[in-house]
């Protein structure tokens, strides 16, 4: 048990965070809808937050810029194993420009618990 939590605060068998969308392509204003599914890990964990950041990412330039983030505050116990869902809306500004071959969106989506590694995540959209 003491080996399992200690490869939990390394990042070996932690839970883990899926942010799932129904689709990829969206409109400038237009509310995403999706779910976090949390995945409990080997041992217990205490989550203490999820953040989800709407990142635009230019290929040409080489940056990434914050455009939004969302953060669920919480003191849950992961249990071991445990599956559970939570929901995830996103509303994008209205005055967001279309994605472009070289200009992308991406939700970077991560859980922190009390004790150990970030868990991470990231799911491409397209803006319309």
């Amino acid at each position: 048990m003491i080996l399992r939590k200690y490869m939990s605060l390394i990042g070996i068998g932690s839970a883990k965070i899926d942010l799932q969308l129904p689709q990829k392509d969206y409109k400038a204003g237009e509310t995403v809808k999706g779910r976090f599914i949390i995945e409990g890990g080997t041992i217990e964990q205490q989550l203490n937050r999820i953040e989800c950041d709407l990142i635009r990412i230019d290929r040409l330039l080489k940056s990434e810029k914050v455009i939004g983030s969302a953060t669920v505050l919480t003191s849950t116990i992961v249990a071991a194993e445990e599956k559970s869902e939570r929901d995830f809306i996103f509303k994008l500004p209205k005055d967001l420009p279309s994605s472009t071959e070289t200009v992308l969106y991406q939700f970077k989506t991560r859980l922190t618990f009390n004790e150990g590694v970030e868990s991470k995540d990231q799911d491409v959209i397209t803006v319309c």
